[in-house]
């Protein structure tokens, strides 16, 4: 049965996956902005979470000014997956780890291979 969570209580769980991540991979992540959306697109309602940018190693020298990228988590699809507390900050933890890869560049045949997917 999926689990519900208040949503400032789901933004600190993502906060807690952010600050997980190693110092010197975290001190590399250029101009991204992570955000919650309740649900996942239309087309794709399981998605759990979605890297919209341009990963580092495709990024231009030019590059500099421009938005950020943005790492999407979709709260709904992942509280659905969940049956408890501690599930939904697993998935949560290997979302956010999975689309920052995407942001250095990794695709998900490559993350499957590293038990990422």
């Amino acid at each position: 049965m999926p689990i519900d969570l208040d949503p400032a209580e789901f933004d600190a769980m993502v906060g807690r996956a952010l600050d997980g991540l190693p110092d010197d991979l975290a001190r590399l992540v250029d101009n991204v902005v992570v955000l919650v959306e309740a649900e996942a697109p239309e087309d794709d309602p399981d998605l759990l979470g979605l890297y919209d940018g341009l990963a580092l190693t495709e990024r231009p020298a030019n590059h500099a000014g421009m938005l950020p990228d943005r790492i999407l988590l979709f709260r709904g699809p992942l509280l659905d997956m969940a049956d408890t507390v501690e599930d939904l900050e697993d998935e949560v933890r290997i979302t956010v780890v999975h689309e920052v890869a995407h942001h250095f560049g990794f695709d998900d045949r490559r993350l499957h291979e590293l038990g990422w997917g």
